[in-house]
């Protein structure tokens, strides 16, 4: 089942003692990237976070918003440093009356005091950080929902495309059986029209015949193009979904197509080897989108 690298999901999940939120976005890229916005408590833990990241997705750029909650303000990472407070409430009401201002205090005025709060030291106990986990994976879940949806489409559009160039592959098949008499023919009678005046050894000129006729032929690139494709298909059927691997089969089978291509003389089958390269040029920007 295939798999996109773009997606979004989140969760959000509380207990007791803390309050969890989650977002990932996800974009393409070659490889697994990860990048997290933690609380500064969660820092030293960030590797075990990447390691679930790790476990669950295969490639893409994934930004993790991860937002902790105290329910216990005691538990916060901020505190207030009620001496400074106090002596702050005290200067501010002299400066009042020294300065005969009635103006009210406004919360603002405290919060950009950035000495009026202590930061406390947080250590996050194992079974919190387990449940923050737990809502990790459920933002995961969730992201992989819309990513095995967006790649539900992308198969059925790559399937109708391989459908299509395995019946160019029949239609040269079929014209390569005329195409491989007529190129014999053909360079026979060109051959007997430049050295017309010269006695031949006609089975000699049938042997040399038959040898270049034998490289025209094109049935083993058709069979290797047949059985990559087929190939291809049953990847995007399987449960693992492998852009990397679908993206070798697509070069494979544009070798193929190219040496039908360089071998024919029949326009006809040149023409839809075109059409084959075509096709698999675009499954290859579709495939760039697949996990």
């Amino acid at each position: 089942m295939l798999k996109s690298m773009t997606g979004f999901g989140k969760s959000f999940a509380e207990n007791e003692r803390i309050s969890v939120d989650i977002e990932l976005k996800s974009v393409n890229s070659r490889f697994l990237d990860a990048f997290f916005r933690l609380p500064n408590f969660l820092s030293l833990r960030e590797f075990e976070l990447k390691g679930v990241i790790k476990n669950r997705i295969k490639r893409g750029k994934i930004n993790v918003t991860l937002q902790v909650n105290f329910k216990d303000p005691k538990d916060s990472p901020w505190g207030i440093n009620t001496e400074k407070l106090n002596d702050f409430l005290l200067t501010i009401e002299e400066i009042k009356k020294l300065s005969n201002i009635n103006e009210d205090l406004k919360l603002n005025d405290l919060l950009v005091n950035k000495d009026l709060f202590s930061g406390n030291k947080i250590e996050i106990s194992e079974e919190d950080f387990e449940f923050i986990k737990e809502a990790l994976n459920k933002a995961i879940d969730e992201l992989n929902i819309m990513k095995t949806n967006e790649g539900s489409e992308l198969a059925k559009d790559l399937q109708k495309r391989t459908k299509e160039i395995e019946t160019k592959v029949d239609e040269i098949e079929e014209n390569a059986k005329d195409s491989v008499e007529e190129y014999h023919s053909l360079l026979k009678e060109r051959i007997k029209n430049l050295i017309d005046d010269v006695n031949i050894n006609e089975e000699r000129l049938e042997t040399e015949l038959a040898v270049l006729a034998d490289k025209a032929d094109i049935t083993e690139e058709c069979v290797r193009l047949k059985s990559h494709l087929k190939f291809f298909n049953d990847c995007l059927n399987t449960e693992e979904s492998n852009g990397r691997k679908l993206n070798f089969l697509c070069q494979e089978i544009n070798r193929e197509a190219n040496t039908i291509a360089s071998k024919t003389l029949s326009s006809e089958i040149s023409h839809k080897s075109i059409f084959i390269k075509e096709e698999i040029e675009k499954i290859r920007e579709q495939i760039q989108n697949i996990e």
